[in-house]
């Protein structure tokens, strides 16, 4: 019998409020000075008292409004004691069974909770050198920071799916602006809860630490699983503990055994008040979702619908900048979009790719210039190759693409009655192409196109050229 995965993922993302999580400390990742946003409260000096901010609160309901959950109406933090070097307290401000957000759901994966807490200090491990130990140094700038920390049921059943949901919740904060969630930073970190079983029921847990990027959860998903089966094959049993990801060797590796939530010895925060959410009239459902700007899933869903490609789609939801752009460009004419897109992704993109131009040509100015490119390219008035010339111009010069075109020899002759004539005589000119095709030889069509292009030294639209030879010919 073959076995089914079954993964639930937590993962934590660092809200990008002014100050920390309890106290007044600036809140500030690319902070490189060790320990200078510091003070008595997130150090957990003896006598000092946490104040609950406001801003990360409102920042986990508004994420909570955007998945569907339900907002809490009664809510308090909890301590969850343990010890490690970089917690100061010895245990860490969180919240257990009163979360902010219950249930909701992303990308069709269940949500379990969404919750606030504090986060750690950063460790650092510096190697022995010459004649010394190793050594370990801390760094509390970040501990106190606003964490949000979301939980998945236990439903997903793949790696890709773990990755697309990882990916999705990335999106999602940053539309709704209330972290960066950049992983190679630390602002977003993954944590895999795998088990394997060849029945409905579940197997033993292992979860799977720290995860720093997308691929780093796909492949420690894939190892995990193809590790918990060759262990459960050659009779073995699987021990419920949290493991590390060694990016090195592609590998899990053991770091302790997994604990429960009664070894946290969960107690509600004394220094703590309960917050009554429905007294604060700027947290209520209506409120947040008055907030809420349109989410990656409809404007992915809007795009389609345009008739754009899913690449396309993907990258005007991905990269904000050139969404936008796109959306400016369509605004007044959606029947252009599929156009506008595919030159956009492909040859603006690709001039920003190696370096021709940046990203802030993709103003509100060039959006307009840029519509009147894609109108004359959509009317037959560019062929596609005057259209790169023409955007490579525009690019260059910042000129309108009516005069560039002009100026360059660029504009496709689109007169009916110009192209009917010149095709008239082409037909009377080559008697013996024009049996060859009455005869059925249809390549020979693409022979009286050509002199017209020829003649008309490449100003002629191919596609009403074409149209004309056929009708003339019948």
């Amino acid at each position: 019998m073959s076995y089914t995965p079954t993964i639930g993922l937590e993962i934590h993302a660092e809200l990008n409020t002014t100050s920390k999580m309890f106290c007044l400390c600036r809140n500030d990742a690319e902070e490189e000075t060790p320990n200078l946003n510091i003070c008595p409260i997130c150090m957990a000096h003896p006598g000092t008292l946490p104040v609950i901010n406001k801003e990360a609160v409102h920042k986990v309901l508004k994420v909570g409004a955007a998945l569907g959950g339900r907002l809490a109406d009664h809510t308090i933090f909890d301590r969850k004691n343990y010890f490690y070097p970089d917690i100061p307290k010895g245990f860490q401000i969180s919240q257990y069974e009163h979360p902010l957000v219950s249930g909701g759901s992303l990308a069709g994966v269940e949500i379990t909770r969404v919750h606030l807490e504090e986060d750690t200090a950063r460790s650092s491990h510096l190697p022995a050198q010459a004649g010394e130990k190793g050594k370990s140094l801390v760094d509390f700038n970040r501990a106190g920071v606003a964490l949000m920390e979301l939980v998945t049921e236990p439903v997903i059943h793949d790696a890709e799916t773990a990755g697309t949901f990882a990916r999705e919740l990335q999106l999602l904060l940053r539309y709704l602006n209330v972290g960066y969630a950049n992983m190679e930073k630390g602002e977003m970190r993954v944590e895999a809860n795998i088990s394997v079983s060849k029945d409905s029921t579940f197997g033993t847990k292992v979860e799977v630490k720290n995860l720093n990027s997308f691929r780093s959860v796909e492949r420690a998903i894939e190892h995990e699983v193809k590790r918990q089966i060759a262990v459960l094959e050659s009779g073995g049993t699987i021990t419920q503990e949290t493991r590390g990801w060694d990016e090195n060797k592609q590998a899990t590796f053991s770091q302790r055994k997994k604990e429960s939530s009664h070894d946290y010895r969960y107690f509600p925060e004394p220094d703590l008040p309960a917050l009554v959410i429905s007294e604060i009239p700027e947290f209520s459902l209506v409120a947040l979702t008055d907030e809420l700007p349109e989410l990656p899933a409809a404007r992915r869903e809007r795009y389609k619908k345009l008739g754009l490609k899913d690449d396309d789609a993907m990258m005007f939801v991905r990269n904000t900048i050139f969404g936008d752009f796109f959306d400016a460009v369509v605004a007044n004419d959606v029947s252009i979009a599929p156009s506008a897109a595919n030159y956009l992704a492909s040859d603006i993109a690709g001039k920003i790719e190696d370096g021709t131009m940046t990203e802030d040509w993709l103003s509100p100015s060039n959006a307009a210039r840029f519509h009147k490119l894609i109108t004359m390219a959509v009317s037959g008035a560019l062929s596609s190759r005057g259209t790169k010339d023409t955007l490579a111009l525009m690019v260059v010069h910042g000129s309108d693409p009516e005069d560039i075109a002009k100026d360059n020899g660029l504009i496709q002759e689109s007169n009916e009655s110009l192209i009917t004539e010149m095709a008239q005589k082409i037909i009377e000119n080559n008697s013996e192409v024009v049996s060859q095709y009455r005869s059925g030889k249809l390549s020979a069509l693409q022979f009286l196109i050509g002199q017209g292009m020829k003649q008309s030294k490449g100003s002629a639209n191919p596609g009403m050229l074409k149209e004309v030879f056929e009708r003339l010919l019948k």
